[in-house]
């Protein structure tokens, strides 16, 4: 999931741009460049995906305020100004990563099986 590998043959990239190209950033590949597996299986499958990363970046950017406000003393504009801009940097990994956590909860891994 890690590594936006197909979770299938974990060989073929999930994605046509490396992890931090800001060139295309969110075009996935229509299917498995090794073993041909579809990563568009039906029209809206990636709103699950939504959800894991609503819950990841929830909890990312509470624990995120309250380490540099409560344990380091920064004040509570400075917290939320330095969560901005990593959130900002940070935006298109968190799309991507919970984009591929979702297909691989969908797909399971079998190297063998080709299209």
């Amino acid at each position: 999931m890690l590594g936006f590998k197909c979770p299938r043959c974990m060989e073929g990239d999930l994605y046509q741009t490396p992890t931090f190209s800001f060139r295309k950033p969110f075009v996935m590949h229509e299917r498995c460049p090794n073993c041909r597996q579809d990563f568009m299986p039906e029209p809206g499958f990636y709103y699950g995906a939504m959800f894991i990363s609503y819950i990841f970046t929830g909890w990312f950017c509470i624990g995120f305020v309250l380490f540099f406000h409560w344990v380091l003393g920064w004040s509570t504009l400075a917290s939320f100004s330095l969560l901005i801009a990593v959130c900002a940097f940070f935006f298109v990994y968190i799309f991507r990563l919970a984009r591929s956590i979702w297909l691989s909860l969908m797909v399971k891994y079998n190297p063998s099986k080709r299209d």
